[in-house]
C-alpha cells in the first residue's frame, strides 16, 4: 500500500578474496560492473526494491575475503537476515574454504 513503511534487510556476503563478491553487489546495487579489482576491507551498499509489491531496503555488507581479515569478518554477522556465500567455481580451495572461514 502507498506510504507503507519500508522493510529493511541486512545481507552479508562472504567468500574468498577475488571470488566476485564486490562485483556481484555493485552490479546489483548500482547496475554497473567494476572494471578494476580492488580488495575490499569493508563496504556497505544499499538498494531499494519491491518484493510482492512492498518496498524493501536491502543493506548489502561486503566483507573482506583476504585471510588477514578472518578475525574481523564475524563482526559483520550481527543482526544479518541473509548470508550469501560466494566461491570461485574455477578454484576448488575457494569452495573448500566455505566450511572453515
Amino acid at each position: 500500500s502507498p506510504g507503507a513503511p519500508e522493510t529493511e534487510v541486512k545481507a552479508v556476503i562472504v567468500g574468498d578474496g577475488g571470488c566476485g563478491k564486490t562485483s556481484l553487489l555493485v552490479a546489483f546495487a548500482r547496475g554497473d560492473f567494476p572494471k578494476v579489482y580492488v580488495p575490499t576491507v569493508f563496504e556497505k551498499y544499499t538498494a531499494s526494491l519491491q518484493v510482492s509489491g512492498k518496498p524493501v531496503k536491502i543493506h548489502l555488507w561486503d566483507t573482506a575475503g583476504q585471510e588477514d581479515y578472518d578475525r574481523l569478518r564475524p563482526l559483520s554477522y550481527s543482526d544479518a537476515n541473509v548470508v550469501l556465500v560466494c566461491f570461485d567455481v574455477t578454484d576448488r580451495a575457494s569452495f573448500d574454504n566455505i566450511l572453515t572461514k
